[in-house]
């Protein structure tokens, strides 16, 4: 099975209800979708052609195309990751990550701005335009410094979709508000990763292995400041390939991590994949 790039990012804010911590954005998948089904997720999804061309380069700022390559590690194509990324975000999430020539963060509160970049939030996810011409048109550019690369997991072998993905974290823009998109996904939250982490282990909140691992991965922090100087701080960032481990059943029974503190397995029993 051919692997496809693909690029997911973690919106993070303070606590809404102004207890200590933070909260996550998750995404509730339909059960009707061959990937994740029923699964709470970050916003994500496979890396277009366009992702990386030359239109989207000139929209861009705080990283350019060298410097998103080393980065991620690889030779070239860094650039597309980072804007898959966002522009998952903005057809799923309905937040983009922008701001105007004055570095002012995009704001959706007004009225005739929120139907404007609806429009064009339709338009995206129906193939209609790209996010770079949105950029364009609306003189907005996309800051790639404060999206930040963390971690990199690729679909084990025997899955019938497998992805190559690259996770990003970034602080949520104030002045707009989430929104899943009422077709792939279906419902959406904020959760604090604890929070998410124990309704899960009480069977009441899917989580797919990759997923779970960076729930407990944000649980480790604070605050979204202390998150962020430790996202900031990580070097080369390890490719996690788990194992798939088949029941007697011909299902898949297990899924082996090979995590760099140590090998982890997980049980997939009741686990939608």
């Amino acid at each position: 099975m051919t692997l496809r790039d693909a690029a997911t990012v973690v919106l993070v804010r303070e606590a809404g209800d102004g207890a200590p911590g933070f909260d996550v954005f998750m995404l509730l998948r339909t059960v009707k979708s061959d990937f994740n089904a029923g699964a709470y997720v970050f916003p994500g999804g496979g890396v277009d052609r366009s992702d990386g061309g030359a239109q989207a380069q000139r929209v861009c700022s705080g990283l350019d195309a060298r410097q998103a390559s080393a980065r991620l590690g690889i030779a070239q194509g860094g650039l597309a990751f980072y804007l898959a990324a966002i522009r998952e975000c903005f057809e799923e999430a309905g937040v983009l990550l922008a701001a105007d020539a004055a570095g002012q963060t995009l704001s959706l509160h007004e009225p005739a701005t929120q139907q404007r970049f609806a429009a064009y939030r339709a338009a995206l996810n129906a193939g209609q335009t790209t996010l770079a011409a949105i950029c364009e048109r609306e003189h907005l550019r996309l800051p790639l410094d404060q999206v930040h690369y963390y971690s990199h997991w690729i679909t084990p072998e025997g899955m019938p979709r497998r992805y190559d993905t690259r996770f990003f974290l970034c602080r949520a823009p104030l002045g707009q508000e989430p929104l899943h998109d009422g077709e792939e996904t279906v419902d959406h939250c904020w959760v604090r990763p604890q929070e998410a982490l124990a309704r899960h282990a009480a069977g009441g909140f899917n989580l797919v292995p990759a997923t779970r691992k960076q729930l407990e991965f944000l649980a480790r922090y604070p605050t979204v400041d202390a998150l962020l100087a430790a996202v900031r701080s990580i070097g080369q960032v390890p490719a996690i390939l788990p194992q798939l481990i088949i029941g007697a059943d011909g299902k898949p029974e297990r899924v082996r991590l090979p995590l760099p503190e140590g090998v982890e397995e997980i049980d997939l029993r009741g686990v939608a994949l």
